[in-house]
C-alpha cells in the first residue's frame, strides 16, 4: 500500500508530502474487500432460436453484447489491446506504478484532470465493481481492488481470465443508437463477422476504440480511425508482437468497415414479436430488457416455409386477399407455424395472432360439441331444414335461411354439418343454449369475449376470433378433449446459467374423448364428402369451412391426429367482399381449404395414422325439443314464435327480422353462413344483408360493431341478438 501511496504522491504536489501519503493510505484502506462486492451483471443481447436450434434473431436493446470464450479471441486482438492499453500487463500485479507516475506527471504538468495510468485490470474493476466517476479517491480504490483481483486470479491463467473479461465488457462505441459492449459485438457491428475471424488490421482498429470510441468511430471519422489503427500497429511492432513488415502491410489496408443488420435482422418477424410479448407477459419488461436470455421456441421453420408457399401457390395475383396460417400440436399446445402473406417490413400487425375476424360456420363445431357433450346423438337427432322467421321469447327475432334458399326437410346433425345448414344449426343452438355454446367455445380454447347470443353459433361474434384461437380450439378436438395453452417457447436460459423448463404442456381435460371422437368422425366425413373436400390430403383428417356474409372472411379449420391448423383468407384493413377473386366468390371451401390442403400435405409428413378409439364413449340419451325431430316433433313454426321480445336482427354482415324492429345496427347475427359443396360456386348476392358492403375497422378489433346487452326479461324494445339471415359457411 505504501508503494501505491508513493506512486500517487506525485499527483498531490499541492497537499504536502506527509499529508498526501496519509490521504492515499486512508483512501486505500477504505476500499471494500473484493469478496464483499458483487460484479455488475453486464448481461448480453437476448437471442431467440427456432425449434431446430437455428437463430431467429436478437431481441433489440440499446447495448449489444455477446460474450465469447478466451479461445475464440484471436491472439492479434489480445496483443493489440495489451500494446495500446497496458503494455506491462503481463508484468504488473494489477497496478502499473511506472504507468501511474508517467500519467500523473503528464497531467500535473499540463494542468489537466488526471488521465491515463489505468491498467487493464483496473479498467475491468471499474467496469464490474465500482462507479465511473473521475475522482482521485475512485482511482485509489480502483487500484486497491485491482491488486485484490490479481491475487484472486494469479499467474498466466489469471492474466488470460482478466484480459478475456475485459474484452467482453469494454465499450467499443455506438452505431445507429446501439452500443457495442465487448469485442464480439464490436466485430459484428463494425465488420459483420465474429471476433474469431478478425484480421490484424481489423483487430488493431477495434483495439484502438475503447479510449475514445466516438472520436475514433470509423463510420463517423474514418481518417481519425485510420490514424488510431496505425498507432496501434506501430506500438505492436515496437513491442515485437508483429514484424515491421506485417505492420506496414496492415497500415496500407483499407478500413474495411461495413454497415450491416446482424443484430437487427430477424427471421419470422411476426412470430418473433409474439415470442417477445409472451416473454414480457411472463417475466416483465424490465427483465427482458436486461438481456442475456436464450429463448428456445417451438416454431418449425419447414412448416413456416410450407405455409407461405401454400398461400403463394393459391393467391398468386396482385390485389389478392391476404391469408394467415397457424398450426398447433394437439399433444402439447406447441405453436408449430404462425405464418401469413403479409410483409413484415410494411406492417407489423400479426394477422395470425392479433387479427380478430368473424369465423363463419367454423363456429358450428362449438354448437355440435355442446350438443354431444349434453348427450345428444348427432345420428338420431333430426331437425327440419326450413326458413326461420320468428321471435324467440328470450333472444328476440330469429330470421335465418340457407344461402341457396333450398331446404332438405328433416335431416340429422351429421348431414346438417356436411351441408353446413344454418337453419338446423340455429335451432340446435337455441336448444342447447347459446350461453352453453359460448362456454364450450371457451373450454375449447377461444379466449376472446363471447356474449352467448344465438348468432354466435353461426359465427356472429362481437369481436371475432384469431386464427391462433381457432387452431387451438380445433386442437382440443384432435387431442381427445385436452385444451392446451398455446406455447411459443419451451426453455429460457438466463445469464447465470439456470434455465426455466417450460416444455411441460399446460393443459386441462375439458371434454371426454368420447365427445371429441364423435365430433371428429363427423368432421372427417366433412372433408371426405362435405364442404371441405378440397382439403382432403388422403390421410385421416377432419375440418370445417367458414364464410361470412358478403364473403369478407373465409376459413378452413381442421386437424390430423398430430396437427391442428387454421387458415384465414380476407383483406386485413377492411371488410372487402371477396366476390371476384380469380373469377370466383371466396368461400371456406375454396382458397382456405386449398391452402390448408397444400400446407398439410407437407406438414403432416409421412404419418398417415388414424385417430384413436375413445376410451370413454358417449352415452347418448333421447333428446326432447319442440324443434328436434327425435323429440316432440319438428315444430314448423319453431318454439317461441309468439314471444314478445322485439330485439334486433342481424349485424352489418347479415340482416335479421329486426332490421325494422329495435336496433338494426347491432351485431346480433352474422346471418346465414355460406358454405357450398365443392364445385358449386355461388352466383348473385344474398337477398338479405344489413349494413354496407365495405367497412373499415381498428385493425386490432376486426369485428362487427358491439351488440346491445340482453334485456333482463323477454319484453319488447332493444332485445338481444337474434340471428340474422345471410351467408356463412
Amino acid at each position: 500500500m505504501l508503494a501505491l501511496g508513493v506512486a500517487v504522491l506525485v499527483t498531490l504536489l499541492g497537499i504536502g508530502a506527509l499529508g498526501a501519503v496519509g490521504y492515499v493510505v486512508s483512501i486505500a484502506a477504505s476500499a471494500p474487500s473484493l469478496d464483499s462486492l458483487n460484479p455488475i451483471n453486464k448481461g448480453a443481447t437476448s437471442v431467440v432460436f427456432a425449434a431446430d436450434g437455428s437463430r431467429l434473431g436478437f431481441i433489440q436493446a440499446n447495448d449489444l453484447r455477446t460474450p465469447v470464450r478466451a479461445q475464440d479471441i484471436p491472439q492479434s486482438v489480445r496483443d493489440a489491446t495489451v500494446a495500446i492499453e497496458d503494455q506491462r500487463f503481463y508484468e504488473h500485479k494489477g497496478v502499473d506504478y511506472e504507468g501511474i507516475l508517467r500519467a500523473a506527471y503528464r497531467n500535473v504538468t499540463s494542468g489537466r484532470t488526471l488521465q491515463g495510468g489505468s491498467t487493464i485490470t483496473m479498467q475491468l474493476v471499474r467496469n464490474l465493481y465500482i462507479s465511473q466517476e473521475r475522482t482521485l479517491s475512485r482511482k485509489i480504490r480502483e487500484a486497491r481492488l485491482a491488486q485484490q483481483l490479481e491475487q484472486r486470479h494469479p499467474g498466466r491463467a489469471g492474466k488470460v481470465w482478466i484480459l478475456t473479461n475485459y474484452l467482453n465488457t469494454v465499450p467499443y462505441g455506438t452505431v445507429g443508437g446501439q452500443s457495442a459492449i465487448g469485442i464480439d459485438a464490436a466485430a459484428r457491428l463494425y465488420f459483420d463477422k465474429p471476433v474469431s475471424q478478425l484480421t490484424l488490421p481489423e483487430a488493431a482498429l477495434l483495439s484502438g476504440l475503447p479510449q475514445a470510441p466516438s472520436t475514433y468511430n470509423p463510420f463517423i471519422n474514418p481518417d481519425g480511425a485510420r490514424l488510431r489503427r496505425n498507432d496501434v500497429l506501430k506500438k505492436m511492432a515496437d513491442l515485437h508482437y508483429v514484424t515491421p513488415e506485417q505492420a506496414a502491410r496492415a497500415m496500407a489496408s483499407p478500413l474495411g468497415v461495413r454497415h450491416n443488420a446482424y443484430y437487427t435482422t430477424r427471421r419470422e418477424g411476426y412470430f418473433f414479436d409474439y415470442v417477445q410479448q409472451e416473454l414480457i407477459n411472463r417475466y416483465g419488461a424490465d427483465r427482458v430488457r436486461q438481456g442475456g436470455l436464450k429463448i428456445y421456441t417451438t416454431i418449425d421453420l419447414k412448416f413456416q416455409d410450407a405455409a407461405r408457399k401454400a398461400i403463394a401457390g393459391q393467391l398468386t395475383q396482385p390485389g389478392d386477399p391476404s391469408s394467415a396460417v397457424v398450426s398447433i400440436d394437439p399433444a402439447n399446445g406447441y405453436i408449430r407455424a404462425m405464418a401469413s402473406s403479409a410483409n413484415y417490413g410494411l406492417s407489423k400487425f400479426n394477422l395470425a395472432a392479433q387479427g380478430h375476424r368473424q369465423p363463419g360456420s367454423t363456429f358450428k363445431v362449438m354448437v355440435l360439441m355442446t350438443a354431444v357433450r349434453k348427450g345428444i346423438d348427432p345420428q338420431s337427432t333430426t331437425y327440419e331444414s326450413r326458413p326461420l322467421d320468428f321471435v324467440d321469447p328470450r333472444y328476440g327475432p330469429i330470421n335465418v335461411q340457407t344461402y341457396s334458399h333450398s331446404y332438405l326437410g328433416n335431416i340429422n346433425l351429421v348431414d346438417a354439418t356436411l351441408k353446413s345448414d344454418n337453419t338446423v344449426y340455429q335451432q340446435l343452438d337455441l336448444d342447447v343454449g347459446p350461453k352453453d355454446v359460448a362456454q364450450t367455445a371457451h373450454d375449447m380454447g377461444v379466449t376472446t369475449h363471447l356474449d352467448g347470443y344465438p348468432s354466435e353459433g353461426l359465427g356472429g361474434l362481437t369481436i371475432g376470433v384469431s386464427p391462433l384461437e381457432m387452431a387451438n380450439a380445433y386442437a382440443t378436438v384432435a387431442s381427445g378433449g385436452w385444451r392446451n395453452t398455446p406455447t411459443a417457447f419451451t426453455k429460457v436460459r438466463f445469464p447465470d446459467g439456470h434455465s426455466d423448463d417450460l416444455s411441460k404442456p399446460q393443459r386441462v381435460k375439458a371434454f371426454s374423448d368420447g365427445v371429441t371422437s364423435t365430433v371428429s368422425d363427423i368432421l372427417q366425413k366433412n372433408i371426405q364428402m362435405g364442404t371441405g373436400v378440397a382439403a382432403n390430403i388422403g390421410c385421416p383428417a377432419g375440418g370445417k369451412t367458414g364464410t361470412t356474409d358478403n364473403f369478407t372472411d373465409a376459413w378452413f379449420d381442421g386437424f390430423t391426429p398430430h396437427l391442428a391448423t387454421a387458415v384465414w383468407v380476407g383483406y386485413p384493413k377492411s371488410k372487402v367482399p371477396m366476390t371476384d377473386v380469380h373469377g370466383i366468390q371466396v368461400a371456406g371451401g375454396t382458397f382456405p381449404a386449398m391452402i390448408w390442403h397444400d400446407y398439410m400435405q407437407v406438414a403432416h409428413g409421412s404419418d398417415c395414422s388414424g385417430f384413436p378409439a375413445p376410451q370413454s364413449p358417449v352415452s347418448f340419451s333421447p333428446f326432447f325439443s319442440s324443434r328436434a325431430g327425435s323429440g316432440s316433433g319438428s315444430g314448423s313454426n319453431g318454439s317461441g314464435s309468439n314471444g314478445s321480445g322485439s330485439g334486433y336482427g342481424g349485424s352489418n354482415t347479415a340482416t335479421g327480422s329486426g332490421s325494422g324492429r329495435g336496433k338494426a345496427s347491432g351485431a346480433g347475427g352474422i346471418g346465414n353462413p355460406v358454405d357450398n359443396p365443392p364445385g358449386q360456386h355461388r352466383t348473385g348476392s344474398p337477398t338479405t344483408r344489413g349494413g354496407t358492403s365495405h367497412h373499415t375497422y381498428n385493425p386490432q378489433f376486426y369485428a362487427s360493431p358491439p351488440q346491445t346487452a340482453p334485456p333482463s326479461s323477454g319484453g319488447g324494445g332493444g332485445g338481444t341478438g337474434g340471428a340474422g339471415a345471410g351467408p356463412a359457411h
